[in-house]
C-alpha cells in the first residue's frame, strides 16, 4: 500500500475515548518511543484558530485530550487522523463514521454535514458499533475475481446486515472507496465487490495482509478502515482480529 508523505495514524472513537486515546503501537514505536525529549502534544484542527496541549504517558494521551475532544464534538464511531507536522506537533481531522470529514460552523455551534440523518427528524445520531475486526490477504484468486470474503464471524458484526448492498473502504490516509456487499446465502459468509480497484489504487501485491475495523449502525453503509500491510499491525490487532486467509 501506498505509504503517506508525513507520518499518519487513524484511531476510531470507542466508548470511554473521553477519558484518553490510545497511540498504535507501531507509531509510537516509530516515530514517538526514544524519539521526543517531553510528553506534551501540540494539537491543531481545521475547526478553530487554536492549539491544545495533551499530555501523552506512555502510550495514551491524557490530560488535554477530553478538552480537545468535547471542542471538536467528538462522538463515539468518529475517526480521528492525526499528522505530524512537526516535533510532537500534529495536524488532526476528524471524521464521522460515513467517512465523510466533519464539518464545522462557527463560532460555538459544531454540527457534522452527515450523508444520512435520523428518521426522527431530532438529529440525533445512530448509535455506531465499532466491535468487529479481521484479517485479509491480498490473493491471485481475490484480485481476479474482483471479490473478498469476510469472516464467517462478520456474520455476527452489528455494523452488518444482509440488506445493506454497499460499504465503504478507508485507508490510513482517509481516501475512501465504495464497493459493494453481499451475503452469500449458502455459505453464510458476506463479501464485496470491487476489491481490485482497491488493491490497485492503493499498489498492493499479492500476499500483503491488511487488519480491516468495521463500523456501523446496522442501518447505514458500513465503513471498513484498513490498516497498512505490515506485521506490527496484525501483531498488535492479533488479539481482537478474526485470524482468516480471505481468498
Amino acid at each position: 500500500m501506498v505509504q503517506p508523505q508525513e507520518p499518519h495514524f487513524f484511531q476510531p472513537l470507542l466508548p470511554g475515548f473521553q477519558t484518553y486515546l490510545t497511540i498504535p503501537i507501531v507509531f509510537f514505536s516509530k516515530h514517538i518511543q526514544g524519539k521526543t525529549n517531553g510528553n506534551t502534544w501540540t494539537l491543531t484542527s481545521d475547526a478553530m484558530d487554536q492549539t491544545w496541549q495533551v499530555i501523552q504517558e506512555e502510550r495514551r494521551l491524557t490530560r488535554g485530550w477530553k478538552e480537545f475532544a468535547e471542542a471538536h464534538d467528538l462522538r463515539i464511531g468518529d475517526i480521528v487522523i492525526f499528522k505530524l507536522k512537526g516535533s510532537m506537533v500534529f495536524h488532526v481531522t476528524p471524521f464521522g463514521p460515513s467517512c465523510c470529514e466533519i464539518q464545522y460552523t462557527y463560532p460555538n455551534s459544531m454540527e457534522e454535514a452527515h450523508d444520512h440523518q435520523n428518521n426522527t427528524g431530532t438529529g440525533t445520531r445512530f448509535s455506531y458499533s465499532w466491535d468487529y475486526c479481521f484479517k485479509a490477504e491480498v490473493t491471485d484468486s481475490n484480485v481476479r475475481e474482483d471479490k473478498l470474503d469476510l469472516p464467517v464471524g462478520a456474520t455476527g458484526c452489528n455494523a452488518l446486515n444482509k440488506e445493506c448492498n454497499k460499504a465503504k473502504l478507508v485507508n490510513i490516509e482517509g481516501k475512501a472507496w465504495n464497493v459493494s456487499m453481499r451475503f452469500n446465502e449458502s455459505g453464510g459468509f458476506y463479501y464485496i465487490k470491487g476489491w481490485r480497484k482497491f488493491c490497485a489504487e492503493n499498489k498492493c501485491h499479492i500476499g500483503d495482509s491488511f487488519v480491516f475495523n468495521v463500523v456501523g449502525d446496522g442501518n447505514t453503509w458500513p465503513l471498513m478502515c484498513v490498516c497498512a500491510p505490515s506485521k506490527e499491525c496484525l501483531k498488535s490487532a492479533g488479539d481482537i482480529a478474526s485470524s482468516s486467509r480471505v481468498n
